[in-house]
């Protein structure tokens, strides 16, 4: 056989790896887009303008560190999913729960709920000893009911106590009252419930580490984390949520990372690894004080888990939060 085709599979296989790489090629290659940017003028709205009737629709997070663009391993940022950032159906009235502690989220804004709530009160007879509308707390001789900004932008998260417990009958006819009402009920102010996403949610670098910043009590993200990954990490092969520790505030998850998913032929050709394959992570929560938690990914297998792979995985578990 002549020497010369001994080669040919070789060539055919990078071909095949190098082919869509141009800018122009079968793939756009959105890198080149993030790194000549240019910055535009902002919008200046009159001064004479009612700031009461205006609010971010779509508001866009600061940037954490510097756009390094003499860096060759720029990746431009995967986009966040639209909605909840999971394909599955969300109820407007859900469930949240960590030992004792039971409430109900809302997918609308507090300033929206907040006259919603009022009504329940009016409408069930409950005697209203003290409203504060800046903190969102009706004090009624049968209990407290209050609400507040939930961990993800759009939510409320509303409950129902006695003496600092959870009444489970009022949390009852409160699902129910919401669930009979749409997420269109008219506005209120409630200013100090107004917190944007990018408050909520920061992803930082700390020396070779990217962490998840969240201005939260742990077990309030702990219960809106659990149920986040119970609905979307549940794609074998690809994604799936294997355990849960609410003592230790901790998740062992198994995925796949970019990296893996976007192995080349060529890469592959010259791999041990033939498949693409899966491995074992952890989400750990950590308490920064009574309203800060920290999200950590921690490898836990033996497969090669680099700064960008965590960094790409907490994109997309933060993505699940907004």
């Amino acid at each position: 056989m002549n020497s010369a085709l001994k080669w040919m599979p070789l060539v055919a296989i990078t071909a095949l790896a190098t082919a869509g790489c141009a800018r122009e090629g079968f793939y756009d290659d959105r890198n080149a887009d993030y790194i000549n940017a240019e910055r535009s003028a902002p919008l200046i709205l009159p001064e004479s303008r009612n700031e009461q009737r205006y609010r971010d629709i779509m508001p866009v997070p600061e940037a954490q560190g510097t756009l390094r663009t003499s860096d060759k391993r720029f990746r431009a940022p995967a986009p966040s999913r639209l909605g909840s950032g999971s394909t599955v159906e969300r109820d407007f009235v859900e469930r949240r729960e960590i030992g004792n502690d039971r409430w109900l989220v809302i997918g609308s804004d507090p300033g929206m709920v907040w006259p919603q709530l009022q009504e329940f009160a009016r409408s069930h007879g409950l005697q209203v000893q003290a409203s504060d509308d800046s903190r969102g707390v009706l004090q009624t001789a049968q209990g407290q009911l209050s609400v507040r900004q939930g961990l993800r932008a759009g939510d409320s998260e509303v409950r129902c106590e006695m003496g600092s417990r959870p009444v489970a009958a009022c949390l009852d006819a409160l699902e129910q009252h919401f669930s009979a009402r749409s997420a269109s009920a008219s506005a209120a102010s409630l200013a100090a419930q107004q917190i944007s996403s990018e408050d909520r949610l920061r992803l930082e670098q700390l020396g070779n580490e990217w962490v998840v910043r969240i201005p939260l009590a742990i077990d309030r993200v702990w219960a809106e984390l659990s149920h986040q990954l119970e609905a979307d990490f549940s794609v074998e092969n690809r994604r799936m949520l294997l355990e849960q520790d609410p003592q230790q505030h901790e998740f062992l998850i198994e995925y796949m990372t970019l990296t893996e998913q976007n192995r080349n032929p060529l890469q592959v050709f010259f791999s041990a690894d033939v498949r693409q394959m899966t491995q074992h992570i952890r989400l750990v929560l950590e308490s920064d004080g009574a309203e800060h938690t920290t999200l950590r990914a921690v490898n836990a297998s033996e497969r090669r888990f680099t700064e960008e792979d965590a960094r790409e995985l907490l994109e997309r578990v933060a993505g699940l939060l907004r």
